[in-house]
Protein backbone atom coordinates (compact mmCIF):
# COMPACT_ATOMS: atom_id res chain seq x y z
CA UNK A 1 0.00 0.00 0.00
CA UNK A 2 0.98 3.52 -0.30
CA UNK A 3 -0.52 6.97 1.07
CA UNK A 4 0.27 10.49 1.33
CA UNK A 5 -1.08 13.62 3.08
CA UNK A 6 -0.95 17.05 3.08
CA UNK A 7 -1.65 20.27 5.45
CA UNK A 8 -2.03 23.10 3.41
CA UNK A 9 -1.31 26.13 5.79
CA UNK A 10 2.44 25.33 6.00
CA UNK A 11 2.75 22.86 3.04
CA UNK A 12 3.85 20.22 5.37
CA UNK A 13 3.42 16.42 3.96
CA UNK A 14 3.78 13.00 4.74
CA UNK A 15 4.11 9.77 2.04
CA UNK A 16 4.95 6.02 2.40
CA UNK A 17 4.63 3.11 -0.25
CA UNK A 18 5.65 -0.20 -0.64
CA UNK A 19 3.44 -1.37 2.98
CA UNK A 20 2.65 -4.88 3.31
CA UNK A 21 1.38 -4.63 7.09
CA UNK A 22 0.20 -1.34 8.21
CA UNK A 23 -3.17 -0.92 8.45
CA UNK A 24 -3.89 1.98 7.92
CA UNK A 25 -1.40 3.91 5.34
CA UNK A 26 -2.65 7.59 6.15
CA UNK A 27 -2.02 6.94 9.90
CA UNK A 28 1.61 6.23 9.15
CA UNK A 29 2.07 9.20 6.37
CA UNK A 30 1.27 11.51 8.80
CA UNK A 31 3.87 9.91 11.18
CA UNK A 32 6.10 10.79 8.64
CA UNK A 33 5.10 14.53 8.59
CA UNK A 34 4.62 15.25 12.06
CA UNK A 35 7.89 13.29 13.65
CA UNK A 36 10.21 13.12 10.86
CA UNK A 37 12.38 15.70 9.00
CA UNK A 38 11.44 13.69 5.66
CA UNK A 39 8.70 13.84 3.92
CA UNK A 40 8.27 10.33 2.19
CA UNK A 41 9.59 7.04 3.59
CA UNK A 42 8.81 3.90 1.32
CA UNK A 43 9.70 0.11 1.85
CA UNK A 44 11.58 -1.58 4.29
CA UNK A 45 12.20 1.88 6.39
CA UNK A 46 8.73 2.83 6.16
CA UNK A 47 7.70 -0.44 7.89
CA UNK A 48 10.64 -0.41 10.37
CA UNK A 49 9.76 3.26 11.19
CA UNK A 50 5.93 1.92 12.10
CA UNK A 51 6.60 -0.83 14.12
CA UNK A 52 8.73 1.73 16.11
CA UNK A 53 6.03 4.37 15.57
CA UNK A 54 3.45 1.44 17.46
CA UNK A 55 0.88 2.52 14.50
CA UNK A 56 -1.39 -0.96 14.16
CA UNK A 57 0.60 -3.82 12.05
CA UNK A 58 -1.41 -6.75 10.71
CA UNK A 59 -0.32 -10.13 9.24
CA UNK A 60 -0.20 -9.40 5.24
CA UNK A 61 -3.40 -12.24 4.67
CA UNK A 62 -5.57 -9.22 6.27
CA UNK A 63 -5.16 -7.69 2.85
CA UNK A 64 -6.40 -10.23 0.86
CA UNK A 65 -9.97 -10.85 -0.11
CA UNK A 66 -11.44 -13.48 -2.04
CA UNK A 67 -13.01 -10.57 -4.71
CA UNK A 68 -9.26 -8.88 -5.00
CA UNK A 69 -8.42 -12.28 -5.82
CA UNK A 70 -10.68 -12.93 -8.51
CA UNK A 71 -10.41 -9.85 -10.05
CA UNK A 72 -6.26 -10.42 -10.34
CA UNK A 73 -7.10 -13.53 -11.74
CA UNK A 74 -8.96 -11.77 -14.64
CA UNK A 75 -6.22 -9.29 -15.89
CA UNK A 76 -3.59 -12.09 -15.46
CA UNK A 77 -6.37 -14.05 -17.67
CA UNK A 78 -5.95 -10.77 -19.82
CA UNK A 79 -2.64 -9.93 -19.81
CA UNK A 80 -3.74 -6.41 -18.62
CA UNK A 81 -3.35 -3.91 -15.28
CA UNK A 82 -7.40 -2.78 -14.38
CA UNK A 83 -7.50 0.49 -15.83
CA UNK A 84 -5.91 -1.17 -19.51
CA UNK A 85 -10.06 -1.75 -19.63
CA UNK A 86 -9.26 -4.60 -21.74
CA UNK A 87 -11.04 -6.88 -19.02
CA UNK A 88 -13.70 -8.89 -20.97
CA UNK A 89 -17.12 -7.51 -19.81
CA UNK A 90 -18.84 -10.10 -21.76
CA UNK A 91 -20.45 -13.35 -20.30
CA UNK A 92 -22.19 -15.93 -21.26
CA UNK A 93 -25.58 -17.57 -20.57
CA UNK A 94 -27.80 -20.57 -21.06
CA UNK A 95 -26.92 -22.15 -24.22
CA UNK A 96 -23.53 -19.90 -25.22
CA UNK A 97 -25.68 -16.46 -26.22
CA UNK A 98 -23.13 -13.64 -25.34
CA UNK A 99 -24.60 -11.24 -22.19
CA UNK A 100 -23.59 -8.03 -21.44
CA UNK A 101 -23.42 -6.92 -17.71
CA UNK A 102 -26.43 -4.37 -17.23
CA UNK A 103 -24.06 -1.77 -15.49
CA UNK A 104 -20.87 -1.17 -16.20
CA UNK A 105 -17.99 1.20 -14.77
CA UNK A 106 -15.33 2.46 -16.71
CA UNK A 107 -15.53 -0.95 -19.17
CA UNK A 108 -16.04 -3.13 -15.86
CA UNK A 109 -19.01 -5.19 -14.71
CA UNK A 110 -20.03 -2.91 -11.38
CA UNK A 111 -20.28 -6.72 -9.54
CA UNK A 112 -16.54 -6.99 -10.03
CA UNK A 113 -15.22 -3.41 -9.64
CA UNK A 114 -13.67 -2.23 -6.14
CA UNK A 115 -11.87 0.90 -6.44
CA UNK A 116 -8.24 0.82 -4.93
CA UNK A 117 -7.84 4.46 -3.47
CA UNK A 118 -9.59 6.33 -1.11
CA UNK A 119 -9.13 10.11 -0.80
CA UNK A 120 -10.23 12.83 1.60
CA UNK A 121 -10.04 17.04 1.29
CA UNK A 122 -11.12 18.69 4.29
CA UNK A 123 -11.37 22.56 5.19
CA UNK A 124 -11.98 23.84 8.64
CA UNK A 125 -14.17 27.35 9.71
CA UNK A 126 -10.64 29.36 8.98
CA UNK A 127 -10.26 27.93 5.86
CA UNK A 128 -7.37 26.16 6.37
CA UNK A 129 -7.17 23.12 4.15
CA UNK A 130 -5.92 19.59 4.25
CA UNK A 131 -5.64 15.91 1.69
CA UNK A 132 -5.01 12.58 2.53
CA UNK A 133 -5.39 9.92 -0.28
CA UNK A 134 -4.52 5.75 0.23
CA UNK A 135 -4.42 2.73 -2.19
CA UNK A 136 -3.28 -0.38 -2.99
CA UNK A 137 -2.34 0.25 -6.60
CA UNK A 138 -3.52 -0.48 -10.53
CA UNK A 139 -4.54 -4.33 -10.11
CA UNK A 140 -1.56 -6.93 -11.52
CA UNK A 141 1.32 -3.55 -10.98
CA UNK A 142 4.40 -4.59 -11.92
CA UNK A 143 6.27 -4.97 -8.82
CA UNK A 144 7.95 -1.73 -7.44
CA UNK A 145 5.69 0.24 -9.12
CA UNK A 146 4.82 3.62 -7.36
CA UNK A 147 1.74 5.50 -8.26
CA UNK A 148 0.44 8.84 -7.98
CA UNK A 149 -0.82 8.43 -4.30
CA UNK A 150 1.76 8.78 -2.33
CA UNK A 151 3.03 11.63 -4.95
CA UNK A 152 2.85 15.54 -3.36
CA UNK A 153 1.26 17.66 -6.43
CA UNK A 154 0.23 14.45 -8.31
CA UNK A 155 -1.91 12.28 -6.43
CA UNK A 156 -2.48 14.46 -3.29
CA UNK A 157 -1.97 18.26 -3.06
CA UNK A 158 -3.21 20.62 -0.24
CA UNK A 159 -2.21 24.93 0.19
CA UNK A 160 -3.28 27.99 1.49
CA UNK A 161 -6.55 27.93 -1.71
CA UNK A 162 -7.30 24.29 -1.92
CA UNK A 163 -7.41 20.61 -0.99
CA UNK A 164 -7.32 18.34 -4.17
CA UNK A 165 -7.22 14.10 -3.93
CA UNK A 166 -7.44 12.23 -7.14
CA UNK A 167 -7.94 8.52 -8.09
CA UNK A 168 -7.86 6.80 -11.67
CA UNK A 169 -4.65 6.07 -14.03
CA UNK A 170 -1.84 6.78 -12.06
CA UNK A 171 0.81 7.34 -14.77
CA UNK A 172 -1.44 10.46 -16.47
CA UNK A 173 -1.88 11.48 -13.22
CA UNK A 174 2.00 11.68 -12.16
CA UNK A 175 2.81 13.12 -16.22
CA UNK A 176 0.25 15.91 -15.77
CA UNK A 177 0.94 16.70 -11.66
CA UNK A 178 -2.81 16.88 -11.70
CA UNK A 179 -3.65 17.52 -7.88
CA UNK A 180 -1.07 20.45 -8.15
CA UNK A 181 -2.31 21.94 -11.54
CA UNK A 182 -5.96 22.76 -9.54
CA UNK A 183 -4.13 24.92 -7.18
CA UNK A 184 -1.85 26.53 -9.75
CA UNK A 185 -4.77 27.73 -11.91
CA UNK A 186 -6.59 28.76 -9.40
CA UNK A 187 -3.55 30.81 -8.50
CA UNK A 188 -2.27 31.68 -11.50
CA UNK A 189 -4.98 32.16 -13.80
CA UNK A 190 -7.66 33.39 -11.15
CA UNK A 191 -10.45 30.56 -11.88
CA UNK A 192 -12.39 29.50 -8.70
CA UNK A 193 -12.33 25.86 -7.66
CA UNK A 194 -15.11 24.32 -10.23
CA UNK A 195 -13.80 25.96 -12.92
CA UNK A 196 -10.34 24.92 -11.74
CA UNK A 197 -11.19 21.42 -11.65
CA UNK A 198 -13.23 21.28 -14.90
CA UNK A 199 -9.60 22.73 -16.69
CA UNK A 200 -7.92 20.24 -15.35
CA UNK A 201 -9.65 17.29 -16.58
CA UNK A 202 -10.34 18.44 -19.82
CA UNK A 203 -6.91 19.80 -20.69
CA UNK A 204 -4.24 18.23 -18.50
CA UNK A 205 -5.11 14.41 -18.89
CA UNK A 206 -4.04 14.02 -22.42
CA UNK A 207 -5.68 10.61 -23.01
CA UNK A 208 -5.71 9.50 -19.25
CA UNK A 209 -8.56 8.79 -17.17
CA UNK A 210 -8.73 9.97 -14.05
CA UNK A 211 -10.61 11.95 -11.48
CA UNK A 212 -10.45 14.36 -8.45
CA UNK A 213 -12.35 15.76 -5.60
CA UNK A 214 -11.13 19.05 -3.63
CA UNK A 215 -12.30 21.85 -1.49
CA UNK A 216 -11.39 25.39 -1.29
CA UNK A 217 -10.25 27.59 1.70
CA UNK A 218 -13.70 29.85 0.93
CA UNK A 219 -15.62 26.15 1.42
CA UNK A 220 -16.04 25.13 -2.11
CA UNK A 221 -16.57 21.47 -2.60
CA UNK A 222 -15.76 20.24 -6.68
CA UNK A 223 -15.30 16.93 -8.10
CA UNK A 224 -14.48 16.28 -11.71
CA UNK A 225 -13.60 13.07 -13.73
CA UNK A 226 -13.68 11.79 -17.37
CA UNK A 227 -14.45 8.51 -16.36
CA UNK A 228 -17.89 6.55 -16.36
CA UNK A 229 -18.02 7.57 -13.00
CA UNK A 230 -16.33 8.00 -9.55
CA UNK A 231 -17.17 6.83 -6.02
CA UNK A 232 -17.84 10.05 -3.97
CA UNK A 233 -19.40 11.35 -1.06
CA UNK A 234 -19.59 15.14 0.99
CA UNK A 235 -20.62 16.35 4.30
CA UNK A 236 -21.17 19.59 6.10
CA UNK A 237 -20.87 20.48 9.83
CA UNK A 238 -24.54 21.81 9.00
CA UNK A 239 -25.75 17.82 8.59
CA UNK A 240 -26.05 18.07 4.29
CA UNK A 241 -24.90 14.73 3.13
CA UNK A 242 -24.48 13.79 -0.33
CA UNK A 243 -23.28 10.49 -2.34
CA UNK A 244 -22.39 9.85 -5.78
CA UNK A 245 -21.21 7.33 -8.42
CA UNK A 246 -22.05 8.53 -12.17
Amino acid sequence: MEASIMDGPKRRCGAVSGLTTVKNPVSLARHVMDKTPHSYLAFAGAEEFARKQGVELVDNEYFITEENVGMLKLAKEANSIMFDYRIPTLGTCGGGAAMESPIQMNGLPISVYAPETVGCVVVDKEGRCAAATSTGGLMNKMTGRIGDSPLIGSGTYACDLVAVSCTGEGEAIIRSTLAREVAAVMEYKGLNLPEAVDYVIKYRLDEGKAGLIAVSKNGEVACGFNTTGMFRGCATEDGFMEVGVW
